[in-house]
């Protein structure tokens, strides 16, 4: 049976990207499992740091595809790793899955996942990438040592391209993307531009970034709070306005939340601060921070609102692109920084 490995793990990394910034310091994974005939079991991703990794959510997520529903009752990664290797070693006998990053070999909050794979008998594992963490990484050897099947590289720049925020943390260096939500004609006039999932999503990811950046006109025509209220989350990050303008009105919402350090400034140095940082703004926001952002989100409303236009001068190349049920969300690399 010939196997067109990169459709499989392109669709591996369309659910990895879903979870783009959410799961720092952590990589984002995806990892699809075939059975032995080649029907697709399941797609699955790491969503959070400290939860499963997507070798162990695709294997969950096959199961429960079964109708088993007590691993669902399972609290720890451990608990799940056990019930699987108990309960399951014959249901993915000779399957192959397919990961965008080598499958782990350290024990730390969650199992090393290249041992589930062999004592699940995977007779093949397709790997997108070597992991560059030198503690997590060996898994290659581990495989092959066991008489699996390894077959590696496989759209390595792409999933090179997923996984660029935590090689920078490895690096101890920042990573910083930029937020912006436009209407399908190109306006950004408004409130609520994206819809409540998407802005849903972009609370999601304020409670794992450090530091948020805006601008000082938009902080004064908006007065907003810039907090996680739409996922109940408590934490905000550190606000940076950057503007000359030291009148800011302390009685905006943002300086209200409990916990977080408010910069007003004329600089981006405070940035080497942070690791892990998201800017927000319009036009004029776009322009000043180009040289310093590495990625940028864009959320596009299927809506059309008249307005003025934002006129972005960039050189972006196109990362990953899916859609929601109202916004379309692209992650673009910015490939003016490298020119810089």
């Amino acid at each position: 049976m010939v196997t067109d490995h990169a459709f499989y793990m392109q669709l591996a990394l369309n659910e990895a990207w879903k979870y783009q910034a959410l799961t720092y310091p952590n990589p984002p994974v995806g990892a699809l499992i075939l059975d032995r005939h080649g029907k697709i079991l399941s797609i699955g991703a790491h969503h959070e740091a400290g939860h499963p990794h997507a070798e162990l959510n695709a294997c969950i997520d096959a199961v429960q595809a079964t109708g088993d529903t007590n691993i669902a009752q399972l609290q720890t990664p451990l608990e799940q790793h056990r019930y699987l290797t108990e309960h399951y070693r014959n249901y993915f006998k000779g399957a192959t899955i397919y990961v965008t990053l080598e499958p782990c070999m350290h024990h730390g909050k969650t199992p090393p996942c290249s041992l589930l794979l062999h004592e699940l008998g995977f007779r093949t594992v397709v790997i997108g990438t070597v992991d560059p963490n030198k503690k997590a990484t060996g898994a290659v050897a581990f495989l092959q040592q066991q008489g699996v099947d390894v077959i590696a590289n496989i759209l390595k720049d792409a999933c090179d391209a997923l996984i660029y925020p935590f090689m920078k943390w490895q690096k101890n260096e920042n990573f910083i993307f930029f937020k912006l939500a436009k209407f399908q004609n190109g306006t950004i006039s408004g409130k609520h531009v994206s819809s409540e999932e998407s802005r849903t999503l972009v609370h999601h990811m304020r409670t794992k970034i450090d530091l948020l950046v805006i601008g000082g006109n938009t902080v004064k025509t908006d007065r907003p709070t810039l907090d996680a209220r739409l996922v109940n989350a408590p934490k905000a990050p550190d606000i940076l306005i950057y503007t000359s303008d030291k009148n800011i009105d302390r009685f905006i919402p943002l300086f209200q939340v409990p916990d977080r350090k408010v910069y007003i400034e004329k600089s981006f140095a405070r940035l080497n601060d942070y690791r892990h940082i998201m800017i927000e703004g319009g036009e004029g926001m776009f322009h000043h921070s180009r040289n310093i952002v590495d990625y940028y989100l864009f959320f596009t409303s299927d809506k059309f609102r008249r307005g003025k236009k934002i006129d972005l001068d960039a050189n972006l190349k196109s990362l990953h692109c899916f859609k929601n049920s109202s916004d379309t969300i692209a992650w673009f690399k910015n490939l003016m920084k490298d020119t810089m």
